[in-house]
């Protein structure tokens, strides 16, 4: 059931819709569109409809009724009430179809948190079967006790399930500082599902990663050495693809899991070339990341499925020669050298290296480069300053200047006066 609200492409969100049913397993039997202002405060569509859909339902004999919006609390509960029957938003949707997806035990934890904490918001009066054996005021009846009951349940779970994702959140910092300190850039593959992303992460990994024509066929960031041009490796990640609308929950749940996103050096966004809506998709992937604070890491355009628009593979650039975005196959393999190469360019291009010398009383910054596994080497210089030589990303970079107070400005290094790790590049 699909209303158009004018908002977005009708015709592409109920393919999109559509993609969603089939990807959770459901057969459908009828599609009701309709067309309002503003959504109805009771049942988001409005008496008519509901009785037109009432009637479908009847005679179809469905047992569940998917809608393509966000509905509050009171409109699903209207609804089943008045259809008699089963009804799912959106948001329930996509949470079902990450669960049948889940397959680590983060992601089952991350899912859970989820559907709990949507399921959480939909408790109220959820019992009100019993209200009419409740007391006066200040007295509880056996609805109000069952209702306060589960929301206790809910509220220890959800507690436990944000501790052992706390844990593994600091292993997964834990480790990427790890790389950091093996001098290896970290590069995420971001993109909207079904872009073919993990095709393409598996072209250029080497891996076996499941892959399907399918939304959201994997959910599970997976982690993988690559090698580069002149010997240069670099940690590649493949995250869950995003969609328009994602719901906030899962957005909170995978937020463990999409800080290999925003901790990344580079971000390679994937994009369906062959998709009339890819850019619209594209603006969905860069919402979701401006809500992650990823929005300032820098970005690789990587336009997919350039085989089924019979192109050839290119490479864009600005005015400055900085390549921007690169048309590849992940199915054919055509353009995927040429990626390669653009991918250690840019993560070269975006590493700040050189001197900074810091006073004696700057202890604590000299532990926050080491920390970060950016020391090259040090040495005290004539004037009783530490001299260090560093490595690190420019947004790093210019984190510690505008959270730690750094004023000494970074001396790119000459030619005569290169670091034994600064001379691989």
């Amino acid at each position: 059931m699909q209303v158009d609200d004018g908002v977005v492409d009708f015709d592409a969100a109920i393919q999109e819709f559509e993609a969603l049913a089939d990807s959770a397993g459901a057969s459908i039997v009828y599609r009701l569109a309709g067309r309002r202002r503003s959504p109805d405060p009771k049942t988001y569509l409005g008496g008519g409809k509901v009785e037109d859909l009432r009637a479908q339902i009847e005679l179809h004999e469905a047992d569940l009724v998917l809608v393509n919006h966000a509905l509050s609390p009171v409109q699903e509960r209207n609804l089943e009430r008045e259809l008699s029957c089963r009804v799912l938003d959106r948001t329930g949707l996509i949470l079902d179809i990450f669960a049948q997806r889940a397959r680590s035990h983060e992601g089952k934890l991350q899912v859970e948190l989820a559907q709990l904490r949507h399921i959480a918001s939909r408790l109220v009066r959820g019992w009100s079967h019993l209200e009419r054996q409740k007391g006066g005021i200040g007295l509880r009846g056996p609805g109000e006790t069952q209702l306060e009951m589960d929301r206790r349940m809910l509220g220890v779970r959800i507690r436990q399930l944000e501790k052992r994702l706390a844990r593994v959140r600091q292993q997964r910092d834990q480790g990427r500082q790890a790389r950091r300190r093996r001098d290896m850039p970290a590069v995420s593959m971001v993109g909207y599902t079904n872009a073919g992303k993990s095709t393409l992460f598996n072209r250029v990994a080497g891996s076996g990663v499941y892959s399907a024509d399918q939304l959201f066929a994997t959910l599970d960031t997976t982690l993988r050495r690559i090698e580069l041009a002149a010997g240069e490796v670099a940690v590649l990640a493949d995250t869950v693809g995003f969609i328009r609308d994602l719901p906030t929950q899962l957005v909170a749940a995978f937020r463990s899991t999409l800080e290999e996103v925003v901790e990344a050096d580079l971000l390679v966004h994937v994009i369906d070339a062959a998709d009339p809506a890819r850019e619209a998709n594209a603006n969905e992937v860069q919402r979701v990341l401006e809500a992650l604070g990823a929005d300032t890491v820098p970005q690789l355009r990587v336009y997919n499925k350039i085989d089924a628009r019979g192109m050839q593979p290119r490479v864009d650039r600005d005015d400055e020669g900085i390549a921007q975005a690169v048309w590849v196959s992940a199915v054919t393999g055509a353009g995927i050298e040429a990626l390669r190469s653009v991918i250690a360019e840019r993560v070269r291009a975006e590493q700040a290296r050189g001197f900074i010398e810091l006073d004696p009383a700057q202890g604590r910054l000299r532990a926050r480069f080491y920390a970060l596994g950016d020391v090259l080497e040090e040495h005290w210089t004539e004037a009783g300053s530490l001299q260090l030589a560093v490595e690190l990303p420019r947004r790093e970079l210019e984190r510690l200047y505008r959270h730690e107070g750094l004023e000494a400005e970074l001396v790119p290094f000459s030619n005569d006066r290169l670091p034994v790790r600064a001379m691989a590049h």
